[in-house]
């Protein structure tokens, strides 16, 4: 009796149970992996959806129906984008200047990413069915939105439903063929079919259905688990490579002098002058100079590195432009060596809105706001990503930078025909706090590893760093709030995956494999 009644209210089927199960998914990512909350999740809201669309089947009411469908998909990504990204609004907390700004970033960033579900449940709606094809229908039009989300204006690809299965690397090295949005489009579809069973009867293809997804699971782990198991790679014996994590608080950054950080993080690097290591230091470890005033740390460097070491960080940049009269700022990863010698800059491609850059950003400084991140200017996004040759005395290794939030870009990471031995990812974790924000951008490592078929090797100050072999195991690695180093021989590039080469390509072949199968199951009513 009380269950029917709320189900007759409006408000409860539309706006606060989608709110629930769209909170209730986000236990299926990092930390919690519960990727079983995506059944019960997935499958009451396609009920939610058939409710919706039977009671409004009369002329007077259908025209509603899809506004009714828009609100309950954007209630459902309210609640996994307010609970699953509250950690941006964390960010806000380090500067009195911004913590005015917290509730609106808490609500108005989960409502617009909100609106990728809207519409798609939107369209989806009317069509809803107990059926396969109605199943295929529904994840094909949810993924090709979560793709959209990832790509539009700067892109925010953060927990697509792919990454659920980051708990079992087994299961995820499907990815070095197919890439996580195809992932995430086989995994709605699984988690999808419990919904054809809520009816009275049992018919047979839905059985077989079942059946089929059963077989591809068993067949996907078990052809995972021989990949790993037949794995193999190479390492140069001759060159080490050590991740530096210091644990800094970005209150150490404000109270403490820039010296006294740079000495504590050489201490912690324990640099042995005879060994040839490439250091990696995370990102805004200059936190008071730019990279045109780090000389006057030069004798310190000298001191306590040797020709044999090369250093790896993160620095903001500038330059002047003579012919417009304009400054602009980069945030950069930069190849040093003991000297303090520049070998090599990268410039952040792939900047972060409002936090790196300020969109309408001429009117936006009238009202005082500026970009979250030190500094007042907008940085400026570098043109390309291009392979970093670290010379002869480090036996020609090659590798890709990336800076932090960089990593989460499926099929953007590396061009075809870059063979990097490692990519380098720095990263400043130390914004979010003790949220589940770094173990979210943790797995988007591990899954660029099995994309890529790379070696990263990821330093991120209060994250998790590590090292991640081409098959997105954790070789070694250092937890959130641990201060030291870990140290492994320089990987040599192996082999390149198959999409690696295709990329999203791959993607666009089974957008077109599943409108095939929609077509022709349809047309048998199956």
């Amino acid at each position: 009796m009380i269950l029917t009644n709320l189900l007759n209210s409006k408000i409860f089927v539309i706006f606060i149970i989608p709110f629930l199960l769209g909170a209730i998914t986000v236990f299926g990512f990092q930390p919690y992996n519960l990727s079983f909350v995506n059944f019960f999740s997935f499958s009451i809201l396609l009920y939610l959806i058939s409710l919706i669309k039977k009671k409004t089947q009369s002329k007077y009411r259908i025209r509603k129906s899809n506004f009714y469908f828009f609100y309950l998909g954007c209630s459902f990504g309210f609640g996994f984008f307010l609970l699953g990204n509250y950690w941006i609004s964390i960010s806000l907390t380090h500067d009195i200047a911004f913590q005015k700004l917290i509730p609106f970033a808490l609500l108005l960033i989960p409502l617009f990413l909100s609106l990728f579900f809207g519409l798609a449940i939107s369209i989806i709606g009317n069509f809803c069915e107990k059926k396969i094809y109605f199943i295929l229908f529904f994840s094909l039009v949810f993924s090709i939105f979560e793709f959209l989300r990832g790509n539009l204006l700067t892109g925010f690809p953060w927990n697509l439903f792919a990454y659920t299965w980051s708990w079992s690397t087994a299961s995820i090295q499907i990815l070095s063929i197919i890439g996580s949005y195809s992932l995430s489009l086989i995994s709605l579809t699984l988690f999808c079919i419990p919904f054809l069973f809520f009816q009275k009867k049992i018919f047979k293809e839905n059985v077989i259905f079942l059946i089929i997804f059963l077989v591809f699971i068993f067949a996907n782990y078990t052809y995972g688990f021989n990949k790993i198991s037949n794995s193999h790679y190479k390492f140069d014996e001759n060159v080490s490579l050590k991740i530096v994590s210091p644990n800094f608080s970005l209150v150490d950054y404000n109270d403490t002098p820039e010296i006294e950080q740079l000495e504590r993080l050489i201490k912690i690097s324990n640099p042995e002058k005879k060994k040839k290591t490439v250091f990696i230091w995370p990102e805004g470890i200059f936190y008071e100079s730019y990279l045109k005033d780090i000389q006057q740390y030069k004798s310190l460097f000298k001191e306590k590195f040797s020709n044999n070491h090369l250093i790896i960080l993160g620095i903001n940049n500038f330059f002047d432009e003579p012919e417009t009269q304009n400054t602009k700022y980069f945030n950069s990863l930069v190849v040093l060596d003991n000297q303090l010698e520049i070998l090599s800059v990268y410039n952040k491609v792939n900047l972060v809105p409002f936090g790196e850059f300020l969109p309408f950003e001429k009117i936006l400084t009238k009202f005082g706001i500026k970009k979250v991140t030190q500094g007042y200017n907008s940085f400026t996004a570098g043109k390309e990503r291009k392979i970093i040759n670290l010379g002869t005395e480090f036996n020609n290794k090659l590798v890709l930078p990336l800076i932090c939030y960089e990593i989460i870009y499926s099929g953007k990471i590396k061009t075809k025909g870059q063979t990097p031995d490692v990519v380098i990812n720095i990263s400043e974790d130390a914004w979010f706090g003790k949220s589940i924000g770094p173990y979210q951008h943790f797995a988007k490592a591990v899954y660029r590893s099995i994309e890529e078929g790379v070696f990263i090797a990821r330093s991120a100050n209060k994250g998790v760093s590590a090292f991640i072999n081409p098959y997105g195991k954790v070789i070694k690695s250092l937890n959130t709030g641990e201060s030291g180093n870990i140290e492994m021989k320089f990987p040599s590039f192996s082999n390149p995956t198959l999409f690696s080469n295709y990329g999203n390509k791959i993607f666009y072949l089974i957008i077109f494999l599943y409108m095939l199968l929609i077509l022709i199951l349809k047309k048998y009513k199956i």
